[in-house]
């Protein structure tokens, strides 16, 4: 499965990469012992298996670390994926009037008070992270964002009341749910920054929690 390979190979590399950033550091204790030629602490780095571990200067350390630079795979999702959550805060902003199952209600809540606070840390992430000067940013194309609810499926979520409006938004968020996922598996796999590796993977094990909840729910 290619989100799968994307995760995996993905943590592979977030492993070796703590266990230099996280490595022991020998300080030096004033002999000479133990310090870089600069008097600087010395860097474990663990090998991998089967391999003794090196230890390392701080300036050895340092061009060791992976290159977590953005690509365009990593813009492209934090883009999009500011553009389908707000699609999700508005489907739920939906249920407190028209939703009839207490349930549906408290999901959209959580629905809500999660992805907010998404939101505001990929918009900071953007603002970090501009595209670079003359490289297309692209517009906010639904067709590109799987899961997205058509206008005419939020037309008629938001005429329905009811049981009828809990069938449909659970229906509809199931499938918002799993788009994400899928993007969110394809920056795994395509993309190269620690951060947004970060905001995928809490993506994936947020909204695949809520998926087999809303399955259990309709």
């Amino acid at each position: 499965m290619d989100m799968a390979k994307g995760l995996l190979g993905r943590t592979t590399a977030a492993a070796v990469a703590a266990g230099i950033l996280l490595a022991l550091a020998g300080c030096d204790g004033g002999d000479g012992g133990g310090g870089s030629e600069n008097g600087g602490a010395a860097v474990i780095a663990p090998g991998r298996p089967g391999e003794k571990a090196r230890t390392l200067s701080p300036g050895e350390a340092a061009k060791a670390q992976p290159d977590d630079r953005p690509n365009a795979a990593d813009r492209a999702y934090v883009r999009h994926m500011v553009e389908h959550h707000r699609q999700a805060l508005t489907m739920s902003a939906l249920a407190p009037e028209r939703a009839s199952a207490d349930g549906v209600k408290r999901l959209a809540e959580r629905i809500s008070a999660a992805q907010k606070p998404e939101i505001g840390a990929m918009e900071k992430w953007l603002a970090r992270y501009p595209a670079p000067s003359g490289a297309p940013e692209g517009g906010h194309d639904h067709g590109a964002m799987p899961g997205m609810a058509t206008e005419a499926q939020l037309s008629r979520l938001t005429a329905a009341r009811g049981p009828e409006f809990d069938r449909l938004f659970l229906t509809l968020m199931t499938a918002h749910h799993e788009g994400a996922v899928k993007m969110a598996g394809e920056a795994l796999a395509a993309g190269n920054n620690g951060a947004v590796e970060e905001m995928a993977n809490e993506v994936v094990a947020t909204q695949t929690a809520e998926i087999h909840r809303m399955r259990a729910m309709g």
